[in-house]
């Protein structure tokens, strides 16, 4: 089948990194991949080629009736199978030229959108208005993915979408690209760093937004300090609305705090640390704390929903501690804790990476979103084993 795929850009943010992990495998799978993504970031677009992707640069200007015309464009070019799309422009646009042409057309639910958390992070009545827009041309969509039982729970409702059509199938990583650490890898990241092999390191990933919860951490750092004070904190991520509150809060922590901006290196980045920092207050998918999983590396996350569904049964098997959203004391001492077991959670590491290999690989995962694409393009009566709706 011949697929357009529409998203917002191509900068390496969780759902473009997830579509980057599953094309070599689409395609193997026999899916003729065409990328379209509306903004002018394309840092992911040589990967994509190099898996045998066709991506494409938007014909027009920018704007909503800029990108309907983009993807109208593209369509005629490509005379697709199915459009889908990913991310809020690009589920409006996509959705609206697939309904124009009469092609069908399905969207992936990445985020927990337009709930509590959300509304009070945004302008209400500009979040209410895209709620509005993003409802009505949900109407046009064949079927719906969603990335956790969570998103599919909350946001499929909120949007009007009947539970029917939603089906939900996880991200997934490539195990080769997160390789399980060993002693030898972890010092070689280390000395790169400059880091000794005897100084605690927490790492927390992700772009610097409200919804991430760093400043929880940083809250919480203070307390780290008084049983850990020489303790390196590393933060990968780009820019955000918190940027600046964070960089200030960050200079009078007595730690050594390392704003690394993007990184490429995520799973270098874990094999080095010795506890990543998950503080999240809305996830649509936790995609770093698969990463962690797969790499051997601690974790202390927020008990978010769709955090507690990744782990699933074996919460208690692998070295994960659940805290409190935004409970700095609580954060604290599952740091602390951590940092005190060192070693003894090997058995429990090695459990994480075998919960992952099960569930999470992107082999995995691209066979069940193939039999998902075929299926809303109506060549395939049902998806695949292991997809819920």
């Amino acid at each position: 089948m011949r697929l357009l795929y529409v998203i917002d850009s191509l900068a390496p943010g969780g759902a473009e990194t997830s579509l980057a992990e599953m094309a070599p495998f689409l395609i193997a799978d026999g899916v003729d991949l065409h990328v379209l993504p509306l903004g002018t970031r394309h840092d992911l677009a040589p990967r994509l080629e190099e898996a045998g992707a066709i991506t494409h640069r938007r014909p027009y200007s920018a704007g909503r009736v800029g990108n309907v015309r983009a993807v109208l464009q593209v369509v005629k070019q490509v005379q697709p199978s199915l459009v889908h799309t990913t991310l809020f422009e690009s589920d409006i646009a996509g959705r609206t030229a697939a309904r124009l042409v009469g092609l069908r057309a399905s969207t992936s639910l990445v985020v927990d959108s337009y709930g509590t958390s959300h509304y009070a992070q945004e302008r209400r009545v500009k979040l209410a208005a895209a709620q509005a827009v993003d409802r009505v041309t949900a109407r046009f969509a064949t079927r719906i993915h969603a990335v956790s039982h969570t998103v599919a729970k909350s946001v499929a409702p909120r949007l009007g979408i009947k539970p029917e059509i939603v089906d939900v199938i996880p991200r997934g990583r490539d195990p080769h690209r997160f390789p399980y650490r060993t002693k030898e890898t972890r010092a070689a990241v280390r000395a790169s760093l400059g880091i000794s092999d005897t100084t605690p390191v927490l790492l927390a990933v992700g772009r610097l937004e409200p919804q991430k919860g760093l400043n929880h951490l940083l809250h919480a750092l203070p307390m780290v300090a008084e049983q850990h004070a020489n303790c390196v904190i590393l933060v990968a991520g780009r820019d955000g609305r918190s940027s600046s509150q964070l960089q200030a809060a960050a200079l009078s922590l007595p730690f050594d705090v390392r704003f690394l901006g993007h990184r490429s290196d995520v799973s270098a980045l874990l094999t080095a640390a010795d506890v990543l920092c998950f503080p999240s207050e809305r996830e649509g998918s936790p995609g770093t704390l698969l990463e962690a999983l797969a790499v051997g590396c601690p974790v202390v996350a927020s008990d978010i929903p769709t955090v507690k569904e990744v782990l699933g049964q074996n919460a208690h098997n692998v070295a994960v501690t659940l805290t409190p959203v935004g409970d700095a004391q609580r954060i604290a001492a599952a740091i602390n804790s951590t940092l005190h077991e060192g070693d003894s959670l090997s058995p429990k590491l090695i459990q994480g990476r075998a919960l992952f290999e099960s569930r999470y690989s992107i082999e995995i995962v691209a066979s069940q979103m193939t039999q998902f694409f075929r299926r809303a393009a109506g060549q395939e009566d049902r998806v695949a084993e292991g997809t819920a709706s």
